[in-house]
């Protein structure tokens, strides 16, 4: 850890996720790019990224054992090392899992349980602050109601755990469960894609969230690349005419000097209504630009010129994957 004084100049928001008492950075990070999700990292830069983070002001980190198949957890839990447990909220997860580059998904009870304890050895801590479960759309939703959340409950008892959240694409599914599970029980939901400039679906469900005291945390505000200067990966799961939609998208910010990923990054941070939103790096310079980026005041109009854009393919989604 180095350069306190950077804070000085920082001017980062903070909100409270729903009733849990945790106030967090409008901007957060998501360690994701350390287990080498999106193309290889140097860990050393990985891990300078997570120290960067917390200079400027980011107090809260998302993970998952899924990420880089442990990969993520464990070159995490070397930064966290050095840095003050009161620094930081940290999030994982359980349910989805994979070695030797096999994925797997395991919900049962036992299996969240055991993954809450190797999560914490993994990242050196002694608690975690919310524990989700990953991804439910891969699960038997009843199963998540039934069996996944009671077990995290348990440790929620015993205050291994903190809180609990659930994460999906589809928000139609974290709806399903929290009507069904007990109240009280589900105290955030993470969901990604659905508050950026191309897809504002989230909107629709945040006064049901915030009925239920249930905190909103949003994720891939540059729509996992789709708004990139670089564009989508090979990978992405988005239709072609999306896909397109959003290059043009870029190409117009990029005629006007303005980067289409900071309009991204400035739009995914404008509603109060959201507690934080996650954007994800393994390189200290990308996380000092975005939180500049969230620093200025964004350009509505531009933002209104890319959605006539982005037109028709606005609100189109895709299945997980």
């Amino acid at each position: 850890m180095h350069n306190d004084e950077q804070l000085i100049n920082i001017r980062m928001k903070y909100n409270k996720i729903g009733n849990t008492g945790m106030k967090v950075s409008e901007l957060s990070f998501g360690a994701s790019s350390l287990g080498s999700v999106f193309r290889d990292i140097r860990e050393t830069e990985g891990i300078q990224a997570v120290f960067t983070a917390i200079e400027q002001g980011i107090n809260f980190i998302d993970v998952s054992p899924y990420y880089g198949h442990y990969k993520a957890e464990t070159v995490l839990g070397k930064a966290l090392k050095e840095i003050p447990r009161d620094r930081y909220y940290l999030s994982t997860k359980v349910g989805r899992y994979g070695e030797n580059g096999i994925n797997s998904w395991d919900y049962s009870g036992k299996r969240a349980t055991e993954s809450v304890y190797e999560s914490m050895e993994r990242l050196h801590i002694d608690y975690i602050d919310l524990i989700n479960v990953h991804d439910i759309e891969f699960a038997d939703l009843q199963q998540v109601v039934d069996e996944t959340l009671p077990a995290l409950v348990e440790l929620r008892k015993k205050g291994v755990v903190k809180h609990i959240g659930i994460t999906d694409l589809q928000l139609e599914n974290l709806k399903w469960v929290i009507d069904r599970a007990e109240e009280g029980t589900v105290e955030s939901v993470l969901n990604f894609c659905h508050y950026c400039l191309n897809d504002d679906k989230l909107v629709d469900f945040l006064d049901y969230f915030e009925q239920k005291g249930i905190g909103v945390i949003n994720a891939s505000p540059l729509a996992m690349g789709l708004l990139t200067q670089r564009g989508v990966p090979d990978w992405h799961p988005a239709p072609p005419a999306l896909v397109e939609a959003c290059r043009k998208a870029a190409e117009y910010c990029k005629a006007t000097d303005y980067p289409i990923e900071k309009l991204a990054i400035q739009y995914a941070v404008s509603n109060p209504r959201i507690a934080t939103t996650l954007f994800s790096t393994a390189n200290p310079q990308n996380v000092v630009t975005n939180v500049k980026y969230v620093d200025e005041p964004i350009d509505r109009e531009l933002v209104n010129k890319v959605r006539e854009i982005i037109g028709s393919q606005m609100r189109v989604s895709w299945a997980n994957s």
